[in-house]
């Protein structure tokens, strides 16, 4: 066989594995959007129902609100200081989660350096833990007073201990017949953590990344409830003092919203990250 018909050949294989994996990838995304589509009418009936509930006087639209109530209440706030309330609540939030990831990231490897102290602040890990964070409120605002200090300082406290536990559990459970081999060839500690243990657990911090988010945001509207003049937990406070039930939901809905777009921007970032490394690869 000539050189000029392996070639071809070659091609020609390509093309048929090429063919076959663009129908894979075109089925993908076929059920992707089918998922999509699926998700969009599900949210589209059920406003449709409550709107429709709240019309014939099922549901008690002054209680419960209703579609069009939160739809004239969001325009409302966009005309005055919704943008204000939404960075507020923003800036906590990325501040409190960026101080927890990287605070719990750097306790996690101390603690895994020493296995010592691991074990001595183990016991005390756990019971902060399940300590409810909402107990510590007025006690953080008396530390570091009343104002967006005091909310940080709130998320960070809820996103800081899941750092930790996450983080170590994850280096502690790294693949010991690796290290063992890297310590054959007289690895030192360092070299272990930086070639072996750290890189094997990106997926453990990517995974850490995306429930922090969630667990910041909690926290500020938290600190947001209890010592705020701006912020959507402010609105969610006002709006239930002032029985302006409508902005109650609206806030809500708008933090819903916040928290899938934080969310998906973590998400984002891992597969961003990934890419990268398989390319540096």
């Amino acid at each position: 066989m000539s050189m000029y018909n392996k070639i071809k050949e070659t091609q020609q294989k390509k093309c048929n594995v090429s063919k076959e994996h663009i129908n894979y990838l075109k089925k993908l995304r076929q059920r992707k959007r089918m998922i999509v589509l699926i998700q969009i009418s599900i949210v589209v009936l059920l406003t449709v129902l409550w709107e429709a509930l709240a019309d014939v006087g099922v549901i008690d639209s002054f209680i419960m609100s209703q579609p069009s109530r939160i739809v004239n209440t969001f325009m409302n706030l966009s005309e005055n200081e919704l943008g204000l309330h939404l960075w507020v609540t923003c800036y906590e939030t990325i501040v409190g989660f960026l101080l927890g990831v990287a605070l719990g990231t750097l306790s996690a490897i101390i603690l895994w350096w020493s296995p010592i102290l691991s074990k001595i602040s183990e016991p005390f890990l756990v019971v902060l833990n399940s300590l409810p964070k909402i107990a510590l409120g007025p006690v953080i605002i008396i530390w570091v007073g009343a104002g967006t200090q005091a909310i940080i300082v709130m998320a960070l406290a809820i996103s800081l201990i899941v750092t930790i536990l996450e983080m170590l559990n994850g280096f502690i459970n790294t693949d010991t017949e690796t290290i063992k081999m890297a310590q054959t060839f007289n690895a030192n500690r360092m070299q272990i953590f930086t070639k072996i243990v750290f890189p094997s657990n990106i997926g453990t911090l990517f995974n850490s990344l995306k429930v922090n988010i969630g667990l910041s945001l909690v926290g500020v509207i938290a600190g947001e409830f209890l010592v705020s003049k701006a912020g959507l937990g402010y609105l969610i406070v006002y709006g239930g003092q002032v029985f302006k039930l409508d902005l109650v939901m609206t806030s809500v809905i708008i933090l819903a919203v916040v928290a899938a777009v934080m969310y998906q921007c973590v998400v984002i970032l891992e597969k961003l990250f990934t890419k990268t490394m398989k390319h540096s690869a």
